[in-house]
């Protein structure tokens, strides 16, 4: 063992010691030991012995401030999954509680931030395992914390993965949890990954205006020093300047550059008791004039996640406005470390205390239960995403809503039947709009009827909580089912129509019945019922029925193909680019139904005046022919190659563009045509139910390679699902 990875366990444990003296330091030194021996030989990607990398995450682990069984479990967290110790070994050695963290973490570790019913399946495990112990996630943030740290030894696809990762999952888990610190690092961390450029942009612009940010802070230190001081208050001060990440997103909000951003600032004030903290804040207030609307008192209503502190934000010298946050010791520790600050396992942390703290962790596994996979996906990125708002009951109890909430929100926060019976809102003693956005402090009456007459359909696109509208789904489901049942059958048949799959979906009980195997219906009435309820959306559905119809279609084609395979090619000229079977210099046309490319296998069809209509092969007018006696109409064809050889010939082509629905989508779209020089003759969008979209566009192309290099670019655009050719047979 070398001398420098020695040192770093005695370190650790002296920090250790430091922050809970009865930590057992035998327990610790052979958990080392054993996971020293387990990654003997084994090296990270930047060369470092394997064994650094869980003493890093034991090193955080300790700063956390948890217990011994959380540091052991952070030395062995890789065993089970990169080497040969397996779970009863573990537990023989260091007991069933680390093993079962361990095992927990293992688990994290194997999850796969990928399509969407996977996620969904992948997330709930998480959170079933936090449910279960908590330090299962705060073992696996040390463990994301540390390897974000060397993000950069990875191949750079793979940088940008973990990054998203990193930032859509596990640094708003860390600010649920009330971990700023892990928050701030594990954000600063990804974006460095995500936009480079960007970052080291804030980066530089920092380090040119750092002696003017430390003259600046340094001399309002002093001024607030010097009054708390005369008014005889003990504090700590301590200045910086905000993280990256939180600039980052301001720079973009507001579209300025690092220069044109002034409230970059932050003072901290630490005092020793809550009612000095408001002494505080009216001396800060006598000293620098504070922005009206911009003082946050979180000592009286704290956040979800337990945060506590004054917020004001004042104008300095030379009017720069800059942040003072007012905080106790304790409240400060619950700041920097969330969950993780009251750790006390002599005490336990499953008392009724926390119950509140994890209450989330539970709403989000009851939520999941009668919730499609979208729809538990956007219900996390809420409920770890969003900023939130408190109001008041006309009774003064305070609520607290994720940011965007409306009154129907708060009518079902706080009872199914109320939000059932809701038929209007007062809001600060004032009819206001059902649908319009709560703010902090407003004092909110909702208005019932006597008659339950129900919730609004419309209501489902209005709610910003996913337990509001579970709750009107349900409502629905139990209430309306002959109505559902209309409603769904006649979104669907709009659907299947609009995609061309009406008849293929009819006209196959195979395909009905695989649909309905799918998504676990015994009748049609029950599927048209669901979508008509929102239990389902119709875009899962069409995408299922367009897989079996293509399936389908395809098979038919192998066996009932009317016409015989393309004959050997003939010599002839053309000026068209296509070849036709005994005809020289005759009017080709390429039809609107396939749009053949070159590439294509195609076939021609001689209509009556206008010359030759050139099909693919795979056209459903080509393989309808034989029901309407036109099959010797059909006459071989073939690409020109003499001709095709100029790049110059284009041909027109669809392709139809399945999204999810996002600001920007189609103009990301229009720029990836035009940076690959693609002539584009129509462009159009519609947004489908639910959050979903489809872009229809009509493109010159070359040939088949060049438009499959644009599909996969496409496919590569962020808020893009699937990409396909327009009237392929479907």
């Amino acid at each position: 063992m070398s001398s420098l990875i020695q040192n770093e366990i005695d370190f650790l444990i002296e920090r250790a010691k430091k922050q809970n003296p009865s930590i057992n330091e035998k327990k610790i030194r052979a958990a080392f030991e054993c996971a020293n021996a387990a990654h003997e030989g084994q090296k990270r990607r930047n060369g470092e012995p394997y064994i650094i990398h869980p003493v890093s995450v034991a090193e955080i682990i300790v700063e956390m401030g948890l217990d011994t069984d959380s540091i052991c479990a952070g030395l062995l967290h890789d065993c089970i999954e990169d080497t040969e110790f397996d779970y009863k070994a573990i537990e023989n050695k260091f007991g069933t509680s680390v093993a079962e963290l361990v095992d927990g973490v293992t688990r994290l570790g194997m999850l796969r931030y990928s399509k969407e019913q996977e996620q969904f399946e992948d997330l709930r495990k998480m959170f079933m395992a936090m449910a279960k112990d908590i330090r299962v996630i705060l073992i696996k943030l040390a463990d994301r914390l540390h390897n974000a740290r060397t993000f950069q030894f990875l191949p750079e696809r793979k940088q940008r993965d973990k990054a998203l990762e990193t930032m859509e999952i596990y640094a708003p888990i860390a600010h649920r949890l009330g971990m700023s610190r892990i928050k701030w690092e594990l954000e600063d961390l990804s974006l460095k990954c995500l936009d480079p450029i960007g970052y080291q942009e804030i980066v530089d612009g920092l380090e040119k205006q750092s002696s003017q940010h430390e003259e600046f802070l340094g001399h309002i230190k002093e001024n607030i020093s010097e009054k708390l001081g005369e008014a005889h208050i003990e504090s700590n001060i301590s200045a910086r300047v905000k993280h990256i990440y939180s600039i980052y997103r301001k720079m973009y909000a507001q579209h300025k550059t690092i220069n044109e951003i002034y409230d970059i600032c932050a003072v901290r004030v630490i005092v020793d008791s809550v009612t000095n903290c408001y002494n505080v804040l009216g001396y800060i207030h006598d000293l620098y004039k504070p922005i009206p609307g911009r003082f946050k008192d979180y000592i009286s209503t704290p956040k979800p996640n337990g945060y506590q502190s004054l917020h004001t934000t004042v104008i300095g010298r030379e009017g720069i406005p800059f942040e003072i946050q007012i905080r106790t010791e304790e409240m400060h520790k619950m700041a920097e470390y969330g969950v993780a600050a009251h750790w006390k396992y002599k005490q336990g942390l499953n008392k009724a205390g926390n119950e509140q703290a994890f209450a989330w962790i539970r709403q989000l596994l009851e939520a999941q239960q009668d919730t499609e996979a979208e729809d538990f996906i956007k219900a996390i990125k809420v409920d770890l995403f969003a900023d939130e708002v408190f109001v008041f009951t006309p009774r003064g109890d305070v609520v607290n809503m994720p940011a965007g909430a409306t009154p129907i929100d708060l009518a079902y926060a706080i009872h199914s039947a109320v939000g059932n019976r809701m038929v209007g809102a007062k809001v600060n003693g004032r009819i206001a709009p059902i649908d319009s956005q709560l703010k902090n402090g407003d004092i909110v009456e909702i208005l019932t009827s006597k008659e339950t007459h129900g919730p609004s359909r419309d209501w489902v696109k209005i709610v910003k909580t996913t337990e509001a509208r579970n709750k009107i789904k349900q409502w629905f489901k139990k209430e309306c089912r002959e109505e559902n049942i209309m409603q769904g059958r006649a979104e669907l048949d709009r659907e299947l129509r609009a995609n061309l799959l009406f008849n293929g979906f009819y006209e196959s009980e195979e395909i009905q019945q695989n649909t309905l195997e799918k998504f676990s219906f015994s009748t049609l009435d029950e599927l048209y019922a669901a979508i008509g309820y929102g239990g389902i959306t119709v875009t899962k559905v069409i995408n299922k029925v367009k897989d079996d119809v293509h399936k389908m279609r395809r098979a038919q084609e192998k066996v009932e193909r009317v016409l015989q395979p393309q004959p050997a090619k003939k010599t002839a000229k053309s000026q068209s680019g296509v070849i036709v079977e005994g005809i020289e210099n005759c009017l080709v046309k390429f039809a609107r139904c396939c749009t053949p490319i070159p590439g294509d296998e195609i076939i021609g069809f001689i209509t009556r005046g206008y010359g030759v209509s050139i099909h693919r092969r795979d056209c459903v007018n080509v393989r309808n022919s034989g029901a309407r006696d036109e099959e010797d109409r059909w006459i071989n064809v073939w690409w020109d190659e003499e001709i095709l050889d100029h790049k110059l010939n284009q041909f027109s082509t669809g392709l139809q563009i399945s999204t999810r629905s996002r600001i920007g989508v189609l103009s990301d779209v229009a720029i990836l045509f035009a940076q690959a020089h693609v002539n584009v003759h129509e462009l159009s969008a519609r947004d489908l139910n639910d959050g979903f979209g489809v872009i229809n566009a009509m493109i010159d192309v070359s040939g088949v390679s060049q438009l499959d290099n644009i599909i996969n670019r496409i496919k590569n655009t962020k808020g893009v699902l699937d990409v396909i050719r327009m009237a392929d047979g479907v």
